[in-house]
């Protein structure tokens, strides 16, 4: 009489699980603005540090301004003059047209007053798109924030020359609330994962590597138009609030999509799941301590856990540990450490 063989052992549980996608992600600012001066000048303030928080419309640099506050005088003054002269060609024009209906006013005179009126009006517009400029010239002397974000390395300092429009910013200023993580997934998995968002909102949660404390929790936000063909794989984008500012643009995480729960699940421990000539099939331990080699039907893997979608049942013993020594009918004995699919 053969010996009982020794194997591990696990309970075949039930339970709710999650579907889910596992992919590594990248973050991605919000919104990343590049700062360039709109005017060129003198650099004489920065009022701000490399790596602080900034909020929209908080002043970050100052260009001196001297030079356009001068050119906003002189824009103003030619307007207040061109508009004394202006009032003066219009008081001319409506005279000499007095004087027209009257009869002792020539049309030369009137039509020569009329298109030095309009002469004038015109120039008046000049004028005052003339001031407008200056003022937004200086306007633009004072560098603001465009967004809430973080700033990056400052590229020019107090004193520097500041072109406008120059091909380096003088400063970038990423928005991390919220902020998006990037990650694709193979092709095969887009269309369960389009009919998942069509249902409801996805969740997509985001660990950080050898980071403290639970997940970042996002939605996903937008699924690209076309599949990589090189790859094959869809990129994909979550949304995440990030109000504690643990995600950062740049950093790597792993990227967990969550598609739908499956209610009252079948799992037990990977392991225990065997490939036959029939397909996959467990070992199930009877109360007499006999093993049967039962057909399963496996489905979706879960950490170390596989769903078994036909063949087990929540409460019953396989074998996880100890398969190759063992044929149907074979008496076993489980070693310490019998367990269930959740230990």
């Amino acid at each position: 009489m053969m010996p009982p063989v020794p194997v591990l052992a696990a309970k075949v549980v039930e339970r709710d699980v999650p579907n889910q996608l596992r992919e590594i992600g990248t973050v991605e600012a919000f919104e990343s603005i590049a700062i360039k001066g709109q005017v060129e000048g003198i650099l004489e303030a920065v009022k701000f540090k490399e790596g602080d928080f900034v909020t929209k419309g908080q002043l970050l640099l100052l260009i001196d301004p001297r030079p356009f506050a001068t050119a906003l005088r002189q824009a103003e003054a030619d307007q207040a003059r061109d508009q004394a002269d202006a009032n003066q060609a219009r008081t001319d024009e409506q005279r000499n047209s007095f004087l027209l209906k009257e009869g002792v006013g020539s049309r030369e005179q009137y039509d020569l007053a009329y298109a030095k009126a309009a002469s004038m009006d015109a120039t008046v517009a000049a004028d005052s798109a003339a001031a407008e400029s200056a003022r937004l010239n200086l306007q633009y002397a004072a560098i603001r924030s465009p967004i809430d974000g973080i700033t990056g390395k400052l590229q020019a300092h107090a004193g520097d020359l500041i072109k406008a429009d120059a091909d380096s910013p003088i400063v970038t200023i990423a928005q991390i609330e919220p902020i998006y993580v990037d990650f694709s997934i193979p092709e095969k998995d887009l269309a369960q994962v389009r009919q998942s968002m069509a249902q409801h909102q996805l969740e997509v949660d985001a660990t950080i590597p050898g980071g403290q404390g639970p997940p970042e929790h996002g939605v996903l936000s937008f699924i690209d138009n076309s599949v990589d063909k090189t790859t094959g794989t869809i990129a994909l984008k979550g949304l995440f609030q990030n109000e504690n500012r643990r995600l950062w643009p740049g950093q790597f995480v792993n990227a967990t999509l969550t598609l739908a729960v499956i209610p009252q699940a079948v799992l037990v421990p990977s392991q225990a799941i065997q490939t036959g000539q029939q397909g996959p099939f467990v070992y199930v331990v009877g109360p007499d301590k006999k093993v049967e080699a039962r057909p399963v039907v496996a489905g979706a893997v879960i950490d170390s856990e596989t769903i078994v979608d036909r063949g087990l049942k929540a409460g019953e013993t396989v074998v996880t540990d100890g398969q190759l020594r063992l044929m149907p009918g074979a008496t076993v004995r489980i070693k310490s450490g019998l367990g269930s699919a959740t230990s």
